[in-house]
């Protein structure tokens, strides 16, 4: 999309950040998300910068998309990988380019910065989302995620 602003996110977009992480949990997962507890963990991201950095698309100065950069360093190759987490645009502007916009953004920077490579994780029930990273070039041929999620 020509008229989308790719930016880094600043601190006055975490509400959106907050709406957007609870709006694709329920879609993508059927899980409701605690409001404070999301809204905290998006405050986090701005307090520490070493959790994270959020990236926003702005359309006619209302943000439509998010999505957040994590760290991961890889001794394989002696540098750093970003994962791409919370991915959503927001459903009246899906399907116009926003994520490729987005990606390529990252892409961008990942590259002038040095950064070995980008990998995300989906949902398996979220073919749509998959769909789309496949036609980005990403492709999910190569892991398996495993996870344990302490829920105390």
């Amino acid at each position: 999309m020509s008229n989308v602003l790719i930016r880094p996110a600043v601190e006055a977009d975490a509400g959106a950040i907050t709406e957007f992480q609870i709006a694709m949990a329920h879609e993508t997962e059927d899980m409701v998300l605690d409001r404070e507890i999301c809204s905290k963990g998006v405050q986090a991201v701005f307090d520490n910068p070493s959790h994270g950095r959020y990236f926003v698309a702005e359309l006619d100065g209302r943000v439509i998309a998010s999505t957040l950069v994590t760290y991961e360093w890889s001794d394989w190759r002696n540098g750093v990988v970003w994962w791409v987490q919370s991915v959503y645009v927001i459903p009246e502007e899906r399907g116009k380019g926003v994520y490729s916009d987005l990606y390529r953004h990252l892409q961008s920077l990942s590259r002038e910065s040095g950064v070995k490579g980008i990998r995300l994780y989906v949902d398996k029930r979220n073919t749509t989302a998959q769909q789309v990273y496949e036609k980005l070039g990403m492709n999910g041929e190569h892991y398996h995620l495993y996870e344990w999620m302490n829920d105390t």
